[in-house]
């Protein structure tokens, strides 16, 4: 990918950045990539906070240009938010704010790449589907497919009274665990897989994997989870965490600064950013 030459950082270096518990390296990497590559003067920067209403702050009377939310804030970052785009509204999820002159607003590119990842993998409307989880991604997750036609699926969460939230908001039904249950489309959005703590932690029991179609893991680091490495070895079709990161961040890339890289970028970009 040829490179246009960016400016030096000074005075008129627009920031953006990303707010987690586990700040990680792709939204990083991937970001800078394409600004390097596009010659754009903007740098971004992975944070994580103790304190959300003194870093949304921040992001405003700095004129942070934009933020990328994560886990455990994607809720809790609402109510200090001046607007709400209809992705996020409907979910009542931020994972994106962008800053135009101090008006901070919500938006969630996850619903919008799962979406489209749903659509590219010929999911139909009477597929059924079994969804581990009730945070910020898994109503995301929850919210494509309701919106897609599905209706008969289940939300498996330990926390009944989110799992039973989440279920009952869209007309899913709910469990507590996995075990015993089947469907021919398995969803993982819960951190179990995630390098660091949960990162030998398979999603779904095997027999369950064996019985599905399609298996899809919303981690996206490591890119081989191991729900991803056993759905392999089962031949099943699988999509990944990977893919969701790729195209959430594109979205994210194009609200903040005004410009759709091309496939060609974004994949160079990609494969940079993981180390490729």
């Amino acid at each position: 990918m040829t490179s246009i030459s960016k400016p030096p950082i000074g005075p008129q270096t627009r920031l953006c950045m990303s707010l987690a518990a586990r700040p990680g390296t792709f939204g990083t990497r991937f970001h800078n990539r394409l600004y390097e590559k596009l010659g754009l003067d903007y740098v971004y920067k992975a944070f994580t906070t103790i304190d959300l209403p003194a870093a949304i702050g921040g992001v405003r009377a700095l004129q942070i240009r934009g933020c990328a939310i994560s886990t455990p804030f994607k809720e809790a970052v609402i109510p200090l938010l001046d607007a709400m785009d209809p992705s996020a509204a409907a979910i009542a999820s931020v994972n994106t704010i962008v800053n135009d002159d101090g008006r901070l607003t919500g938006y969630n590119t996850d619903y919008t790449a799962i979406c489209a990842l749903l659509d590219r993998a010929g999911i139909g409307p009477d597929t059924r589907f079994i969804l581990r989880g009730a945070g910020g991604m898994a109503k995301s997750v929850a919210a494509a497919l309701f919106n897609r036609g599905q209706k008969h699926g289940v939300v498996v969460a330990r926390n009944e009274a989110k799992g039973r939230a989440l279920a009952a908001l869209y007309g899913f039904g709910w469990a507590e665990a996995p075990e015993g249950l089947s469907a021919p489309l398995l969803i993982n959005a819960t951190p179990l897989g995630m390098a660091g703590a949960d990162e030998e932690h398979l999603a779904f029991p095997e027999a369950m994997i064996e019985a599905a179609e399609i298996v899809f893991d919303v981690v996206a680091l490591p890119v081989e989870t191991p729900l991803m490495r056993a759905a392999e070895a089962a031949g099943k079709r699988r999509i990944s965490g990977a893919e969701v990161a790729v195209l959430q961040a594109v979205e994210q890339f194009a609200l903040y600064t005004g410009i759709r890289p091309s496939s060609e970028q974004v994949a160079e970009a990609a494969a940079f950013a993981r180390g490729a």
